[in-house]
């Protein structure tokens, strides 16, 4: 249970941390749009079961495999998606920490 709070509440710090560092004139709106991409974990709707805490994300789920992610690098060379690039560069990075941290 633990190691599933830690991991959300990265979900929303680290973000956060980025934005005031990286966005200082805007980082509430910057935050926001990191934080929106949190929606790609849709693809965990599809799963059965839905939730499971022994499950590497990366290369399971639709959204979170390498062909998907090969799409970040291209959010994040664009200024109108680059907040969107990072947000989910950030997430990807954060669940593949998890699935280091769960073995």
């Amino acid at each position: 249970m633990l190691h599933t709070t830690v991991h959300m509440a990265l979900h929303v710090l680290t973000p956060a941390a980025v934005a005031r560092l990286a966005f200082p004139d805007r980082w509430k709106w910057a935050w926001a749009v990191m934080v929106s991409t949190m929606v790609v974990d849709l693809d965990h709707l599809l799963a059965t079961p839905v939730f499971d805490p022994d499950r590497c994300s990366l290369g399971f789920h639709p959204l979170h495999t390498w062909p998907a992610m090969a799409l970040v690098p291209v959010l994040t060379a664009f200024p109108k998606t680059r907040l969107v690039g990072l947000g989910l560069a950030i997430h990807m990075a954060l669940d593949g920490f998890d699935c280091i941290w769960m073995g």
